[in-house]
């Protein structure tokens, strides 16, 4: 048995426009979690945390290239000693605005981003925002794993193509919002279930125009057995998960040896 990866999940209030109010709420939550006696390994925040969707006013919200974002999650990683999943946030750079998540080791390096390939149109993310157009792959404690923002989870093929890449871990930062709490739960499990690996999904609380986003983040082990789940309020949710587990569950029911890609 490997050592237990312990995992937050900062389950925050958003407050749309307001990236001043949101970065205040983000370091009070992160100290939190990170004066904790059983420290996390690894903190992971909800989708563009640091705006809201005020996407009519995104362009001159947006952190120009992540910098005031990489500045201080790099340096709170490295004296803290934690991996962050720096949810996503709006993203300013020369052609557009995106929706990314960055990611920093316990020494403050960063060491992968992505940008949401998949935009939503009910929300008319097209409209504001540039998709990416690369994968998100990285490590975690010499794990291999990947990123996913909200939508994307309605892609199966997205979270198979990182599965087949080495990932054990699928981080999902996420504004997900009522009354699609059944999709949410049935789209997580099934990422689990199907590729056989941990999904850590940390969604946001509260209201948004008529928006109300209902939390539920929550983290799946390679069974699709929920080892933790919050409920619709403002908290940091805590799991230990075991990474072996996942080679025992892929051994124990080889999907991936069994796979048939050249009829499919």
């Amino acid at each position: 048995m490997t050592q237990p990866l312990r995992i937050a999940l900062l389950q925050m209030n958003i407050e749309v426009g307001q990236p001043e109010a949101n970065f205040a709420k983000l370091a009070a939550m992160l100290e939190e979690a990170a004066s904790q006696t059983n420290k996390p390994d690894v903190i992971v925040f909800p989708e563009m945390w640091n705006t809201g969707y005020a996407l009519t006013e995104i362009t001159k919200l947006a952190d120009p290239y992540g910098e005031r974002t990489i500045t201080y999650l790099s340096e709170f990683s490295r004296q803290h000693s934690i991996n962050i999943i720096a949810g996503s946030i709006a993203e300013g750079r020369e052609d557009g605005v995106y929706n990314t998540i960055f990611a920093f080791d316990r020494e403050g390096n960063q060491i992968g981003d992505y940008s949401k390939i998949h935009l939503f149109r009910l929300m008319d993310e097209e409209k504001y925002l540039a998709a990416g157009d690369k994968l998100g792959k990285l490590e975690i404690e010499g794990a291999g794993a990947g990123m996913m923002i909200c939508y994307d989870i309605r892609f199966p093929e997205l979270a198979r193509k990182l599965a087949l890449d080495g990932a054990k871990l699928l981080f999902v930062p996420a504004e997900w919002p009522h009354p699609r709490l059944h999709h949410w739960r049935t789209l997580l499990t099934a990422r689990a279930i199907e590729n056989q690996m941990f999904v850590i999904a940390c969604n946001r609380v509260g209201i948004s125009g008529e928006t109300h986003f209902f939390g539920h983040s929550m983290v799946l082990d390679p069974w699709g057995e929920a080892i933790a789940e919050a409920g619709e309020e403002e908290t940091i949710v805590y799991a230990e998960i075991d990474l072996s587990l996942v080679d025992t569950v892929r051994g124990k029911i080889p999907v991936f040896e069994d796979r048939r890609p050249s009829l499919y």
